[in-house]
């Protein structure tokens, strides 16, 4: 399908000028004489770019530049004039106009200008997209009333600039909240970069915040950059604060005091730009009370705080986060969508997870691949997230009840019971014999065990 182009000029000889040359050129064309007929055009027709003169009689270019911007804001518009003047094209440039042309017009100039305005809406609409799966990807899902209210805090907080402190227990989500605030924020086309403040040794931390030169220690047999220049005018996510030592802590705060720091071993100030997110999984009254965390640098950070519930705060969610992650399970294994029966997700509902969200995922995960049919039962459900085999009793009864034909449940079961009977009795077989109806020597077949008393 070749790319629509709308012409609008109140000259007749420049529309049939540019009409035959796009023509040729695979161009669809078609042409307006004022701003008026051009906004029917877009409305009716819907082209891919607009040639658009600034001088024309009744609504000028200008105006209707401004009126294609407001209802179509990512039509590219570029303005054509025969005055060339600065004015003029700052104007146009500041109501939303892609590029400006000068009459008498350059051919060549045209067709590169007009794919040059394709290639750049093209991209938008790519980037557009890829925000938008990032922004599903890392969506914070739940209709809890948990879950509505760290979305409204996480959308108020994300336009502003503010440092924001995240908390919540392991495995609630706490990078997935930073990365939804960096995709709604002023700066989402802006890198963000994490640093896991637990996961790094206490002696190279300072190296991979700040960077360092060549030579400025043993290791260091090249320049690099550290995290707060890599962020630049990002986001920057420092994740687990709360294990960070006392001496960095303080390296950070006079960073984010003075906006600029310097690499290990150089002398040059770097600007720092970058917007800051912590977060910790830590009580951080209690770390500030026992010496483990500076509180200025906490007053420093906490000036948007949000919490992040934990799964047990907000079990309503547990089904819907279950069909997500049973969805993403199956397409990881190339595998059809298993489904939970009731009873099974009512355990899963029941249950305290220590581990949050996390431990939920990896569960529905495990289940996945190791239950062999499309419906997963309560009897799949391992311990301890079932209480029924969280027992060695429990275990065998959920292996007699794995079995298909009834007259091998039906042995399994009569094999449990003597056992379950004979443990009672310590051992008696001959006691267990008379108490439930059958000879002793049917008890030792069963248990393979003589009578001990």
């Amino acid at each position: 399908m070749y790319p629509a182009v709308l012409i609008v000029d109140d000259e007749a000889t420049i529309i049939e000028s540019l009409e035959g040359i796009l023509s040729d050129d695979g161009f669809e064309v078609m042409h307006a004489h004022n701003g008026y007929e051009a906004l029917k055009q877009i409305e009716n027709r819907s082209p891919d770019i607009v040639l658009l003169d600034i001088w024309m009689p009744g609504m000028d270019g200008i105006e209707t530049l401004k009126e294609i911007k407001e209802e179509y804001p990512s039509l590219p518009v570029v303005m054509i004039t025969g005055h060339g003047s600065i004015e003029s094209a700052v104007d146009a440039t500041k109501s939303g106009a892609y590029d400006f042309l000068e009459k008498p017009l350059s051919i060549d100039k045209v067709i590169v200008t007009i794919n040059n305005a394709l290639d750049f809406r093209r991209l938008e609409e790519e980037n557009k997209y890829l925000r938008k799966k990032t922004i599903e990807r890392n969506s914070i899902n739940g209709t809890s009333p948990a879950v509505q209210k760290l979305y409204q805090d996480v959308m108020s907080a994300a336009p502003s600039d503010a440092s924001i402190f995240i908390f919540g227990e392991n495995g609630t989500g706490k990078e997935l909240v930073a990365r939804t605030i960096h995709q709604f924020s002023t700066r989402p086309e802006e890198p963000f970069i994490i640093i896991n403040c637990a996961a790094i040794p206490e002696e190279n931390l300072e190296s991979e915040l700040f960077g360092h030169e060549k030579g400025a220690f043993a290791q260091a047999t090249s320049k690099m950059k550290g995290k707060f220049e890599l962020a630049a005018k990002g986001t920057l996510f420092l994740d687990e604060i709360g294990d960070m030592n006392l001496n960095t802590q303080a390296k950070i705060l006079r960073t984010l005091e003075s906006k600029t720091f310097q690499r290990i071993g150089g002398g040059r100030d770097i600007q720092m730009d970058a917007r800051i997110i912590a977060s910790t999984n830590k009580n951080i009254e209690e770390e500030i009370k026992n010496n483990r965390f500076r509180e200025e640098l906490f007053f420093r950070l906490n000036v948007i705080p949000i919490h992040v519930p934990a799964l047990r705060e907000r079990k309503e969610d547990i089904p819907m986060l279950v069909d997500i992650f049973l969805k993403k399970a199956a397409q990881a294994e190339g595998q059809v969508k298993k489904s939970l029966a009731p009873e099974a997700m009512e355990l899963l509902v029941h249950n305290d997870w220590k581990g949050n969200v996390r431990e939920l995922k990896n569960l529905v995960e495990r289940l996945t691949i190791m239950v062999h049919k499309e419906v997963i039962d309560a009897s799949d459900i391992p311990a301890p997230y079932n209480p029924e085999f969280s027992s060695p009793d429990g275990r065998e009864r959920r292996q007699i009840f794995s079995i298909e034909r009834l007259e091998d449940a039906m042995a399994a079961f009569e094999k449990e019971f003597v056992r379950c009977k004979l443990a009672a009795a310590g051992g008696d077989t001959d006691r267990v014999a008379q108490r439930i109806g059958v000879t002793q020597a049917h008890v030792i077949e069963l248990t393979g065990k003589g009578s001990e008393s």
